[in-house]
């Protein structure tokens, strides 16, 4: 199993940008394909992006499409979300996740590792 900590959250305004990162050990990193979810106050844990091991397959909720760019280093065994244009519905925490195997899947129960989450708020 693979152990997966983020960090990178924190409080900005609409407009503004902000980088995560999740280092992972344990496990062989390239094993996995990684994703970043998030949990919106009161509301399910959803997909944000998604890649293979091998930083290809990209995927991205429509909601980011063109304002987030997932991506991975193997060397330094992590996973960057960087999000620009940030609204106030991009209030959550984010959480990164890992998928033994190669499909890339959009689906939080498809992955059996988990961050312990970090925050993301943006006001208006």
């Amino acid at each position: 199993q693979v152990l997966l900590v983020e960090s990178g959250g924190g409080f900005v305004q609409a407009g503004d940008s902000l980088n995560l990162s999740c280092e992972a050990s344990g496990s062989t990193f390239t094993n996995y394909a990684m994703a970043w979810f998030r949990q919106p106050p009161g509301k399910k844990r959803e997909i944000v992006a998604a890649l293979a091991w091998n930083g290809g397959n990209k995927y991205y909720a429509d909601s980011v499409k063109g304002r987030f760019t997932i991506s991975r280093d193997n060397a330094k065994r992590t996973v960057d979300l960087q999000m620009d244009s940030l609204k106030p519905e991009d209030t959550a925490v984010y959480y990164c996740a890992a998928r033994r195997g190669i499909p890339v899947l959009p689906t939080a129960a498809e992955y059996g590792s988990w961050g312990q989450g970090t925050q993301v708020v943006v006001s208006s």
